[in-house]
């Protein structure tokens, strides 16, 4: 048995593109369809006590369904965990489904890497998958973060290829400051907080004092420490536990004032639902990876994961896999500087092998001003793809606003991106055609995310 999709809009560089958001929509059918559907529960555990639930359906325990079932359920589990995240999944109403996801989770499984970082790696404790004998409830909590703007803030906002920080000061923005890094590969933790300090210290050169310090930077942190970092990825695992895991709370030694560090993704969202004056606003940054962030329909942020680098958005079997976690189809080998590298081989750009992808992105925007045939039809390739995609993630939260920013959507080639993918849902998801789509001026682009960052903590807390 297998499951067909025809999306109406074949990405052109990317033809063998399967759109999750199909898939998983054409295997509910076919398991409503066949009369033996089982109504089933996946509920994801954090030690805060919160639980998040995902009802679905899948087909009947037999041969012929079987492999589908497995392969539903786990691209399902896999989403949820980078989504909302968790250190345990239960699975209630097919039991034979946990055993075979409990197997794939797991040391030696084809998740090892999701196994590893939802276990000890974010959350402190043994990663698990179990089978549940009742159905639980959620249970979520949401928390207001940001939008404080009085005294004398500083706001830093760390990328893989350039770290930013602005001085603002009763809401006035009277510094702003780009610096180009290299943080990616640096065995050596002194050198990001060396970095760090050294663009505070200018901003705070800029104002009579500091009363407040906020971070915006890729990974999960919990409570300012991070958990999970693509910035810290050249540093040793022993290392990143002695001098990563405190590195902000050290700094804020320093200082002396509140701070708080949040997913870049996060600060994406608080700046649209703050510019936007509307809730429900999904952040995506398509830069040096793929940040992403939430503001809920009460306007609050969760404490959710939101790291859509890891979800998968293509199920064709031959996907293209991405190199840090093992997967296939994952949504860092479309909406980055990666995926743009990736394309520029399908569009035959001639970039050399070795070329860093800031550099290829560079490469392709510039050819983007000429209108060069190539450079456009890597925008338009991941145009459609993030048109799916959108309606993916819309599958799972409720979104009024999309605010989409990054590298990968500066100048002419972001407009391409956006038009694409309204073109994806107009085509496909009448339901989802309203959603808005909002692009910040460039200004913001290469600034607005310190700035916002700023607001972040309140002050004498």
């Amino acid at each position: 048995m297998e499951i067909s999709v025809h999306p109406a809009m074949v990405p052109e560089l990317d033809p063998g593109f399967v759109p999750a958001v199909l898939w998983n929509r054409a295997y509910r059918k076919a398991a409503e369809t066949s009369g033996k559907s089982r109504k089933i529960v996946i509920a994801l555990y954090r030690p805060n006590g919160t639980v998040s639930t995902f009802p679905t359906v899948v087909m009947a325990d037999e041969p012929a369904g079987r492999e589908l079932n497995i392969r539903y359920v786990e691209r399902i589990v896999k989403f949820l965990l980078w989504m909302k995240g968790g250190y345990k999944v239960g699975i209630f109403g097919a039991p034979e489904i946990a055993e075979a996801l409990s197997r794939i989770y797991s040391a030696g499984g084809a998740r090892k890497f999701d196994f590893e970082m939802m276990g000890e790696r974010i959350y402190g404790r043994p990663f698990e998958v179990v089978v549940l004998q009742d159905a639980p409830e959620s249970k979520e909590i949401q928390v207001q973060l940001g939008g404080h703007m009085d005294g004398c803030r500083i706001g830093f906002d760390l990328g893989g290829s350039d770290r930013k920080c602005a001085a603002v000061v009763d809401g006035k923005v009277v510094h702003t400051e780009e610096v180009v890094w290299d943080p990616y590969f640096q065995k050596d933790p002194e050198y990001h907080r060396q970095g760090i300090l050294d663009s505070l210290r200018r901003a705070a050169e800029k104002m009579p004092r500091v009363d407040a310090i906020g971070g915006s930077a890729a990974g999960v942190y919990v409570d300012n420490q991070p958990r999970l970092a693509s910035l810290f990825r050249g540093v040793s695992a022993e290392d990143f536990r002695k001098h990563v895991v405190h590195m902000f709370e050290d700094i804020q030694k320093v200082y002396n004032v509140p701070m708080i560090v949040a997913n870049d993704g996060e600060v994406t969202a608080l700046a649209g639902a703050m510019s936007m004056e509307s809730n429900g606003v999904i952040g995506i940054s398509m830069g040096t990876s793929v940040a992403g962030g939430y503001v809920n329909m009460n306007g609050n942020i969760t404490d959710w994961l939101n790291e859509l680098a890891f979800v998968p958005v293509d199920y064709r079997a031959d996907a293209p896999a991405d190199e840090w976690s093992g997967d296939l189809g994952c949504g860092v080998q479309y909406f980055c500087q990666q995926g743009v590298a990736r394309l520029a081989r399908a569009a035959k750009l001639g970039f050399p092998a070795d070329m860093p992808f800031p550099k290829q992105l560079v490469e392709v925007q510039n050819l983007m001003l000429k209108d060069d045939p190539g450079a456009a039809a890597i925008y338009r390739t991941i145009g459609v793809c993030f048109g799916y995609t959108v309606a993916h993630f819309a599958d799972f939260y409720e979104l009024k606003n999309l605010l989409f920013l990054g590298r990968v959507s500066s100048g002419k080639g972001g407009e391409i991106i956006m038009e694409e993918a309204q073109k994806v849902l107009s085509a496909e998801f009448p339901e989802y055609k309203d959603i808005r789509f909002r692009v910040p001026d460039e200004k913001f682009k290469r600034h607005g995310q310190a700035v916002i960052a700023a607001s972040l903590p309140a002050l004498g807390k």
